[in-house]
């Protein structure tokens, strides 16, 4: 690898470790964090580390503030709202061209993921596994919507989102106790589209995130 290959393979290293630990609540929405820290938490240099900033600043996951440095981005009502209008307005077109495009396969599988989760609910209720199934069901169905638009700058803006509406989800509201009303409100969404039925999908795909930022603004 030569060294321009391999200061975009030490970036994206950075990048990846600093969202992990972001995700993993190593550091909190709103701290203050110094170059030096990030450089203990990520295990990367110092260079590294200033070549990542501009880029988790342009996405808005970090800020420098005049004198007292790098903050985490914040969670409040603003971030709130903006991201759930980022993740509307993409989620729809997206839906709208799955119901029209996917597979009688793929939105079987689909189906089959959740109506599992929902009878394993009903029959032993809720659970610390269920639940982490249940989420990382939920962000993978709305990942199939985007990811099967096949357009990369629209994944790649999607998932910067994501981590925002992830922090968004640990902070304001989080599955444990919802696992049931997400799982039908989920469900709505695909039998609309197992029955093809673009308007319908996008109809219940909108009522659900709006469920989603209602919740979250009202905590």
């Amino acid at each position: 690898m030569d060294e321009a290959g391999e200061q975009v393979r030490l970036r994206e290293k950075a990048y990846e470790s600093f969202t992990r630990h972001l995700l993993a609540r190593d550091v909190r929405p709103g701290q203050f964090i110094s170059q030096r820290r990030l450089v203990e938490l990520t295990g990367l240099t110092l260079g590294a580390i200033r070549e990542l900033i501009p880029r988790l600043e342009a996405e808005g996951l970090i800020k420098t503030v005049p004198q007292r440095g790098l903050q985490i981005a914040h969670i409040d009502i603003h971030l709130i709202r903006e991201a759930f209008q980022f993740r509307l307005i993409l989620e729809r077109e997206a839906v709208a061209l799955f119901t029209r495009n996917a597979s009688d396969a793929e939105v079987q599988r689909l189906l089959k993921q959740h109506r599992d989760i929902a009878g394993e609910l009903a029959a032993a209720g809720p659970s610390p596994e269920l639940e982490q199934r249940a989420q990382a069901t939920d962000w993978g169905m709305h990942d199939a919507f985007i990811d099967a638009m096949g357009n990369s700058i629209i994944s790649n803006a999607y998932r910067v989102n994501s981590i925002k509406m992830r922090l968004i989800n640990q902070e304001r509201f989080r599955i444990e106790g919802r696992v049931g009303p997400v799982m039908k409100e989920h469900l709505l969404v695909l039998e609309a589209i197992e029955s093809r039925s673009v308007e319908d999908a996008v109809q219940c795909l909108t009522a659900h995130i709006c469920n989603a930022r209602d919740r979250a603004l009202a905590v």
